[in-house]
Parts: structure tokens; sequence; C-alpha cells
């Protein structure tokens, strides 16, 4: 693919090392802060978790930024256009935002008032749709008013359906990071295969906001130790659309050079190419739906679009009898699906086989929605890579068995050097439970009270 892959690359890994090592400082200073909220009837964690994760997401966005600035082949991005300008500002914006509702709990109208002003911002500074390729039409220009709106509303819709699905560890992180990379990929299609320079900052956007959400996953995982709250949410959500919006409208459909005749010839016969260009749309087609769904259910109970409740998909996932891990990768893959099925559908539309794939690839994650009691186990090489609830459970159970074993016969051993000791004489008087300074579980009473904590598989 040539050098720009490299420094790609090396965006990507210094975007998310920034926030992988930021993370941890952020967490602690969450809890000094108090930015651990009470546990509402709608979460799903059964104890108190800091949040503020969006802190470092942003610090490992502002490096990545920082270090393409520096690159030979990214620099022409910030010499050329002024969209990682924009970026920059509405992700401060919005990011800001998020940093006083995690800690104070803003009203939800005045946060939806702060993403339409961080939206605006951004198209102030020239990051907006200036024309839509409609199939059959040909290129429509917009007026700017029309653009802006377009541009707000495609920001706004984008950062609360990202924002409505984080209700899992890792569920917002990992679908964001899965639509980002199937963005790149397209993207880096557009620039560097057909040399449109439009699609640079967009491809520039995709490494970024994947590095930060590599770099925020690891301490977010179940059980997760830092929540990105909606700092992070929201932040992510606005780069994704940034992206969007900097590829789409912006890319000329004669560019490419594919069809001759007229524009409107051409807009119609490259219908796959122009899917992807929503594709922000696309791969959060499941939270958008579930924010839709949220809305329509909500009024129709007569509540506010904005109260919070636990009928998100999610939620619905593990009432169904779904492990959170199990719902969480279920979410990935149907995000995976859709979002590289759009993407191999514009390389080759015309090849069957792709419809074929994706059809049998519904059916299977059909198939696993449907079965909640099935645990998927590891191949015996890579059982000492994973978590005991995913080993096999023979060989599980001869562990065990061995363990227990070994116990009974340490006990033996013992009994039978408390007999000696009593034929001396010697007597041992017996130690009460939950004195200090014996080792064990009785240095600090007993232990009943976190029994529930041990089961990875509960529904919280």
């Amino acid at each position: 693919m040539g050098q720009p892959v490299r420094d790609y690359l090396l965006t990507l890994c210094v975007t998310a090392a920034v926030t992988y090592l930021l993370t941890g400082p952020v967490r602690k200073f969450a809890i000094a802060v108090g930015a651990m909220p009470a546990i509402r009837a709608r979460d799903v964690h059964r104890e108190p978790t800091p949040r503020l994760g969006g802190i470092a997401m942003f610090g490992g966005l502002c490096a990545g930024l920082i270090v393409a600035d520096h690159l030979f082949n990214l620099n022409s991005v910030f010499e050329l256009s002024n969209e990682p300008r924009a970026l920059l500002s509405g992700a401060a914006l919005i990011w800001l935002i998020g940093v006083l509702d995690d800690k104070f709990e803003i009203d939800a109208l005045i946060k939806l008032g702060g993403q339409m002003i961080a939206a605006a911002v951004m198209v102030i500074q020239g990051l907006t749709i200036l024309w839509l390729p409609i199939p059959g039409v040909g290129t429509v220009a917009l007026t700017q008013w029309q653009g802006t709106l377009l541009t707000v509303a495609l920001i706004v819709i984008t950062i609360n359906a990202v924002n409505f699905v984080d209700g899992l560890d890792g569920l917002a992180a990992g679908m964001v990071c899965i639509a980002s990379a199937a963005f790149f990929l397209y993207t880096y299609r557009l620039w560097y295969g057909y040399g449109i320079e439009a699609a640079a900052p967009a491809t520039l956007f995709a490494a970024i906001l994947m590095g930060m959400c590599l770099g925020f996953l690891p301490h977010n995982m179940h059980p997760a130790r830092i929540f990105m709250g909606d700092s992070g949410s929201m932040l992510i959500g606005l780069v994704l659309a940034a992206g969007a919006i900097s590829v789409t409208g912006q890319v000329d459909p004669d560019a490419m050079q594919l069809f001759e005749g007229s524009e409107r010839q051409a807009t119609h016969a490259m219908l796959p190419v122009f899917i992807p260009l929503l594709l922000p749309l696309t791969v959060i087609a499941i939270p958008a739906a579930d924010l839709v769904l949220a809305i329509v259910r909500r009024t129709w109970n007569g509540q506010s679009p904005f109260a919070a409740d636990r009928g998100h998909l999610h939620h619905r996932l593990l009432e169904i009898g779904h492990s959170h891990s199990r719902s969480v990768l279920i979410m990935y893959f149907w995000s995976a699906l859709i979002a590289f099925g759009a993407v191999g559908y514009s390389v080759h539309s015309a090849s069957l086989w792709i419809v074929l794939v994706i059809v049998g690839l519904s059916a299977v994650g059909l198939v696993l929605l449907l079965m909640p009691r099935f645990t998927p186990r590891a191949p015996h090489w890579a059982e000492s890579f994973v978590p005991p609830r995913y080993r096999h459970r023979r060989r599980r159970a001869a562990r065990e068995e061995s363990e227990k074993s070994e116990g009974t016969s340490l006990e033996g051993q013992q009994g039978a050097d408390d007999s000696q000791m009593g034929s001396t004489g010697a007597d041992r008087a017996p130690v009460p439970v939950g004195v200090s300074g014996v080792n064990g579980a009785t240095a600090i009473g007993p232990r009943s009270r976190f029994g529930g904590r041990d089961r990875a598989d509960s529904t919280r």
C-alpha cells in the first residue's frame, strides 16, 4: 500500500499509547474528585465506577493530531485543509460539556444545546457538507443553510446514537472502533487508490479514532475499571461524524473516472460506491435504531424522550439470558457485519458471493442471538490465554479435581502433624474467625457479601 500506511499506523499507535497511559492517572483523578455517581436503576454495574475516561481519549486525540502534523505524508492534510483544526475546536467544546456532565449531571437539554454549538463551530471553520451525490439525479449542490442544517443534524444524531449505546463495558468503544476501521479502509482507498485529496482528512480522523478506542478498551472491558462517560462517548461520536462529513459531499463523482457519459449516469452507475460515503450512519445502524426505538418507546409511555430507562438493546440481550460479555460480542458482530459488508459491496458490487456471505453471516448471528445458553469454548492450545469460563469443561474439571486432591493431602498432612504435637502435650488453641493478623480471608472477616462478584456471566 505504500508509505502512507506506515504514517497512519504510527499515528494510530501514538494515539492508542497516549490514551492507554493517561487512563490510569485519569481514573485516580476521577476517584479523587468524586466523579463516581451512585448506581442508578438503569445501570448494569453493581458498584460505583469512576467516569471521566474521555479526558484520556481527548489527550490521545491531541497527541494523534500533533504527530500527524509532523509526518511528511500527512502534513499536507493540515496545509491544504482547515478540517483538523475544526475537528479539534468542536471536540474540545463537546469534551468540556461531557466532563461537566460526568461530574455535575447537567440537564439533557443543555447537553443538546452544547452539541449543536460544537457542530456549529465546526461548520464555521469549514467542516460542512457542500453537495450530495444522489443516484439517478446527480450531484446536488446545497445552499449554505441547507449544508449547515444537514451537518448539524448528522453530528447531533451520531453523538447521541453513540451515547445511547454506551451501556455495557467496552460496548461503545468497540463498536466505534469497528466503524472507524471499516471507514478507514474505504477512505484510504479513495485517497491513495484514486488520488482524491478530499478523502485524506477523513482517513486521518478514522486512524486517530481507532487509536482512541483501542487505547481505552483494555481499561473498559468487563469488568470495567473506568467508564468513558459522556465526555468520551460524545467525543468519539463527534469524531466519527466529522469523518463522514469530511468525505461526504466533497468527493466529485467524476473524479474516479470509472464510468463514461453524463454525470447523472455516472452517479447512478456508482451507487455501490456512494453507499460507504455514509458509512458512519450504516455502521451505527444498531445504535441509531436503538435511539429511534427509545424515543418512540418513551413518547408512547408518556415520558420525555430524554428520560433514561432499561429498554435499550443491550438491556434486552441481558434479559433474554445472554451474559455481559456475550451481549457485547453480539453487538460487535452485527456492527462488523454491516460495516465491512458495506465496504465489500462497494468494492465488488457485481459479485454474488459477497451477498451470499452477508446472508450466511446474518444467519449465524441470528442463531447466536437465539442461543443465550450456549457458551463458546476456546481450543486447547489457547486455554491458557482466555478466562476460565471459556475453557473446556473436562480439562477445567480435571484441574479442579487435582487442586482438591492436593488440598486433601495437605489437610491430611496437617492433621498428622497436629496429632503428633498433641501426643507431646502441645495442644493447639483454636483461632477465632476475624482476628487480625491471621492470613487468608479471616484477616478481614467473612466474605459472604462478595459472593456474587465472582460470577462473570451475571447481569450485574
